[in-house]
């Protein structure tokens, strides 16, 4: 579309069906290089990903020609298809329904980057839950309580 200029930086958040910690050390890396190629094949900019063994931040730079929806029906749909064709776990692999999706400025990003950069450090004083409603909160989305994440089952890969 010429003359469309747009500036649309999206920190996605998604979890592992049920919350099970399922996401290898082994084959993370692998698995984001997989979800950056998809965002880069939909002409999107990846700025980070990183995550814990049952969940996935992304942050990107999103160009209008698609539809938030649509892109992360891709990711995960893919991304789940790949996992479970190069058996990379015993069992049937699937992203739990649903994700956050957060719009910030170009000046907010480097403070997102260093959150996502330490996901780790950041859950050793905070679970996942904690984590997701402190962002609903703080971009005030209304939520039910029911429709929150599964609480985490711990599977060990």
């Amino acid at each position: 579309m010429p003359n469309t200029y747009t500036q649309i930086h999206i920190h996605a958040v998604f979890t592992v069906q049920s919350r099970i910690c399922i996401i290898g050390k082994s084959w993370k890396d692998e698995l984001y290089k997989y979800i950056t190629g998809i965002i880069h094949q939909n002409n999107h900019k990846l700025l980070i990903i990183n995550g814990m063994p049952d969940h996935i931040h992304i942050l990107f730079g999103m160009r209008p020609s698609q539809s938030l929806s649509d892109l992360m029906q891709d990711i995960k749909g893919s991304s789940s298809k790949w996992i479970n064709e190069k058996k990379l776990i015993a069992v049937k692999f699937s992203w739990q329904e649903g994700y956050g999706a957060f719009s910030y400025s170009k000046s907010e990003l480097p403070t997102v980057i260093n959150y996502i950069e330490k996901q780790q450090e950041h859950h050793g004083r905070k679970t996942f839950v904690e984590e997701y409603r402190e962002l609903l909160k703080e971009f005030d989305i209304d939520y039910d309580d029911k429709y929150i994440f599964k609480p985490v089952d711990i599977f060990h890969t």
